[in-house]
């Protein structure tokens, strides 16, 4: 589920955050025939690309980016010693077999691989990179799946279809019928999208596999974008050919990848869109059922799926690992944020609407493996079962363990619009210490310093950090690329509460929590606001802190503090404020 806004290419799938899925397919209509006539000129093409890769981490006096002043921050730290650091990736899973990745992936320790027992006792079988809780114990793995809001609508669409007389119904009855109502505008709206583009969208897809099947001939071998652009045609069916798959590659700004890669992000694309489409008067296939065979009503059965981190859908939590900790100074492809870290895998993100059951028993897994720092790239609009969710967050406090969550790519304001997982418990209304969301920003140079599409709220999201033209790794073992979302800003953040971890591990969520926000630079300049961009805000205004994160200057804060790790209390969570849902169409 991807999204085109402005010309650029951005993940938009519960993969990168949010399970509304509301894809303009106007927006990718002028794309492709921009570049198909020629016409084609990225807003993000104010500099060369080269110049790009890496701005997330530089510093805007020294370099002339928006940065977070990494290398400073390297600079500060240069005579102390560091603490290996273990941050989980919840996500749809990590090319294991990445060259700059390898060297910074978690293995237990205590798991000897592939002899079908489980050596640590800890009830996960060969869970030697982490856990699939999205794959079977025959291996096959769920690759998608349905959206939250499909599920929901059909399992009360029974009970709630017909005329309903509110005043009769009890409280969690009126509760679940303004879900269901909720439910059913989303789908309703969804569908009509989907509906009016998949024409267009079919034939698309059907030019475009011929055209790169006419391509692999002409090659005689894969191939990626920036060969296409040298190749020279042969006839006119290579040229058409040419001209359509160039613009698949520069609409996804992955000329790096091989066509294979292209083709299967398109072809998961278009499929979603399909069951999109279809969603309101078909109640979603069961993946779940037919290949993880759980009972999902039943949190006490968790020791479900199989240990193939990788699977088939491993585009987006690689590329968010490598911002994390991708190896550093090797002198091959990119540097992540944090030096001392290792990457534990977890895939419980589908191509659909994560559950919650996943989620939370994610969250627990990693928890109890080590994990200090979890990254949560992903997210929806209905939590059904939350106090799981709930559970989890609070256990991963007791055990002093930071959340990492992208606030979405919405261009919503998250403080009056439902947004899953958040740190407001649902029993308590209190709200957990350990939680931190993050919105998403850019730079002048790559189209402004609020991403358009990035979720924002002066309540609930707590920082902003560069999500805009990121350059990490890819899938393909020497494979890397651009990629934007609130899902690349989350892993920024995620590094740097690890880079500070690992040299001041003393420190407990809180204090990791009060560095990078304290440390973010407040930015009072004009912007314009995310999801409406005729209107313009102060930059201030969009998040808590009213900033940006800064490396150099959150770890100036974090030498200054007494760290509390070990003798850390019991922590009560401080009371969140109702929060007041608009209830908004989509579109």
């Amino acid at each position: 589920m991807k999204m085109w806004k402005n010309g650029v290419f951005c993940i938009k799938s519960s993969r990168i955050f949010t399970a509304k899925f509301f894809v303009r397919m106007k927006q990718i209509l002028i794309v492709f025939v921009t570049i198909l006539s020629g016409l084609y000129v990225s807003a993000q093409n104010s500099v060369k690309e080269d110049a790009l890769k890496g701005w997330h981490l530089k510093d805007k006096s020294k370099d002339g980016f928006y940065g977070i002043s990494l290398e400073q921050a390297y600079e500060f730290l240069k005579d102390k010693k560091s603490t290996t650091i273990i941050v989980a990736v919840i996500d749809s899973g990590i090319d294991t077999l990445h060259e700059d990745l390898k060297p910074v992936l978690w293995r237990n320790p205590k798991e000897i691989p592939g002899n079908g027992i489980d050596d640590d006792k800890n009830g996960y079988i060969d869970d030697v990179y982490g856990w699939n809780f999205l794959g079977g114990k025959d291996g096959r793995n769920v690759k998608e799946e349905s959206y939250e809001a499909a599920r929901l609508y059909h399992a009360l669409k029974t009970k709630y279809s017909s005329d309903v007389d509110e005043s009769k119904l009890s409280a969690i009855e009126k509760e679940e019928y303004r879900i269901f109502k909720k439910a059913k505008e989303d789908i309703e709206n969804s569908a009509t999208d989907a509906q009016s583009q998949i024409l267009f969208l079919r034939n698309l897809y059907k030019q475009s596999t011929a055209a790169d099947s006419v391509l692999k001939t002409g090659f005689k071998k894969e191939y990626n974008g920036n060969e296409l652009v040298s190749f020279k045609p042969g006839n006119s069916k290579e040229t058409n050919a040419k001209a359509t798959m160039l613009t698949l590659f520069k609409a996804f700004e992955m000329m790096d990848a091989p066509n294979t890669t292209i083709m299967k992000e398109f072809g998961d694309y278009y499929n979603g869109q399909e069951r999109k489409a279809e969603m309101l008067d078909n109640a979603p296939k069961n993946f779940r059922a037919e290949i993880v065979k759980d009972n999902y009503n039943d949190f006490n059965d968790r020791f479900y799926g199989n240990p193939d981190v990788m699977a088939s859908t491993p585009m987006h939590g690689t590329h968010v690992s490598g911002i994390i900790a991708a190896a550093r100074n090797n002198g091959i492809g990119v540097d992540g944020v944090a030096n001392n870290v290792r990457i534990m895998t977890i895939r419980a993100v589908p191509d659909g609407d994560e559950f919650d059951k996943d989620i939370a028993l994610a969250i627990r897994y990693a928890v109890d493996n080590g994990a200090k720092i979890i990254n949560m790239s992903f997210g929806k609009s209905f939590s059904p079962q939350k106090k799981w969710v709930d559970d989890a967050v609070k256990y991963a406090l007791s055990k002093g363990v930071l959340l990492v969550h992208a606030a979405g790519n919405d261009g919503k304001n998250v403080d009056s619009t439902e947004n899953f997982p958040n740190p407001i418990y649902a029993d308590t209304k209190m709200r957990a210490p350990n939680f931190i969301t993050v919105g998403a920003s850019g730079d002048p140079k790559t189209g402004g310093l609020a991403a358009d599409f990035s979720n924002y709220g002066k309540r609930e999201v707590d920082v902003f950090a560069p999500g805009v033209k990121i350059y990490s790794t890819l899938p393909g073992g020497t494979t890397y690329g651009f990629q934007q979302g609130t899902s690349m800003a989350s892993p920024v953040v995620a590094g740097l509460a690890a880079l500070i971890l690992s040299y001041y591990p003393e420190l407990t969520p809180e204090q990791l929590k009060y560095c990078i926000t304290k440390g973010a630079q407040v930015q009072t300049i004009e912007v314009k606001k995310p999801g409406n961009p005729e209107e313009t805000v102060a930059f201030n205004m969009l998040s808590e802190s009213g900033g940006l994160i800064n490396a150099y200057e959150s770890m100036k804060i974090a030498a200054t503090l007494k760290g509390e790790r070990s003798t850390q209390a019991p922590v009560t969570p401080k009371p969140a404020p109702k929060p007041k849902v608009k209830r908004t169409k989509k579109g």
